[in-house]
């Protein structure tokens, strides 16, 4: 042991205050990411005075799957009021916050290296459950106070400026997607004048296999009149990697990021391949339609399809975001959910110009090139906030400035 790492439990107290008087009704779970979430248990006629009380700046952790799962999902509450979670997970508070800040201690919580040693702390449990003794003697280096101010403010730095910008992200996609509804469902898109087409008198015709009125020269069609599709095919596992070698693959979500794909493994063998600036589109399993942008060649396993725009990719996005609803309604009931490429290929559609979806296309660019530019920036920031994280190990021997600027 180093000389300045000591035990966790050497700072924290575990704690086991009961929602006794029913005074919180806001149950939130524990994200394998480690931030607190939405619980999604069904908590009709449950007594939820058994439930604990988390309050603000105190810890919760789920110690159960940790050997199965390779993290512990473990958050702290920034809340301004306190909340529940359920009874079969751990609070604990630090007991002395002028000797470890409890901000400093869920940076090191949020280590991947944390993961790791925490993992093999698991007993022998088939869910691979951790003792709370063994998690307590976890050790963590402590340096002075000031030296963990200085690092969580220049983690907080990186921390904000990722956080603004995936706000200023949702405003620009939002903007996006109203644009799209403005343009292709209530007829408004610019006429030669550039006024809104319907209320300015536009000309609309009655179709009648939607049975509604649509712009004159417009039809109703399907995906495939503006998308080509590609249902992935899994390679062999042997051809599988983790080195670089080969095509990146993308197999489901756990290769999606926040808004591009993510390389995590590779194959020697690929088989259907995807090209920069598609969308690509989980099929199988709970994460059917979750979606993210492709940011390079990679070859497309089996959970994932991809589109790519025949005339226009920004259409195609949108056309398919605006969809997505009620394409998940085609999944509804099934014991594992999935979207194949005929439902897809088939999905109705209303047939615009071609010269309006041009246009589109030159208006939303710059909104989208300005998003994906963000998201490509968030990338390079968790870069540095990982590293940071990384060089707490040793920060009594290097006090290195992380600020980004």
């Amino acid at each position: 042991m180093q000389s300045n790492y000591k035990p966790i439990g050497d700072y924290i107290q575990k704690l086991k205050v009961r929602n006794s008087e029913d005074r919180y009704s806001e149950l939130l779970g524990i994200n394998i990411d480690k931030f607190f979430m939405p619980s999604v248990a069904n908590v009709v006629g449950t007594n939820l005075s058994r439930y604990l009380i988390v309050r603000p700046g105190q810890f919760a952790c789920n110690r159960m799957h940790v050997g199965r799962d390779y993290r512990i999902p473990i958050a702290l509450s920034e809340n301004e009021e306190p909340f529940i979670i359920s009874p079969a997970y751990d609070v604990f508070e630090i007991k002395d916050t002028s000797i470890l800040l409890p901000e400093y201690l869920m940076m090191w919580f949020s280590r991947a290296e944390f993961d790791r040693n925490a993992w093999f702390y698991t007993d022998a449990d088939v869910r691979g459950g951790l003792a709370w003794d063994a998690f307590c003697s976890i050790e963590l280096p402590v340096p002075s106070i000031e030296i963990q101010r200085e690092i969580v403010r220049e983690y907080n730095v990186i921390k904000n400026r990722i956080e603004l910008n995936k706000q200023l992200n949702q405003k620009l996609e939002e903007t996006a997607q109203a644009l799209y509804k403005y343009w292709f469902l209530d007829f408004e898109f610019p006429n030669e004048e550039g006024k809104p087409y319907k209320s300015s008198g536009g000309k609309m015709v009655y179709n009648e296999e939607l049975d509604k009125e649509i712009p004159e020269g417009w039809s109703n069609g399907t995906f495939q009149d503006h998308v080509k599709v590609k249902m992935g095919q899994s390679p062999k596992g042997n051809t599988y990697n983790q080195n670089g070698y080969g095509t990146p693959l993308i197999n489901g979500p756990v290769e999606f990021g926040d808004f591009f794909t993510e390389k995590s493994k590779w194959t020697t063998a690929p088989t259907k391949i995807c090209e920069k600036g598609e969308l690509i589109i989980c099929v199988r399993g709970s994460t059917v339609g979750r979606f993210v942008k492709s940011d390079g060649i990679y070859c497309l396993g089996r959970g994932v399809c991809s589109f790519r725009g025949i005339q226009s990719q920004r259409f195609v996005d949108e056309l398919y975001k605006y969809s997505l609803e009620e394409l998940l309604s085609y999944t509804t009931g099934s014991t594992f959910p999935n979207l194949d490429g005929q439902t897809l290929l088939n999905f109705p559609s209303i047939v615009p110009s071609a010269e309006l979806v041009e246009l589109f296309d030159q208006f939303i660019n710059s909104i989208m090139s300005l998003v994906e530019n963000k998201a490509k920036q968030n990338n390079y920031l968790i870069e540095i906030q990982n590293l940071l994280l990384s060089k707490m190990a040793r920060v009594e021997q290097e006090k290195t400035s992380f600020a980004y600027e």
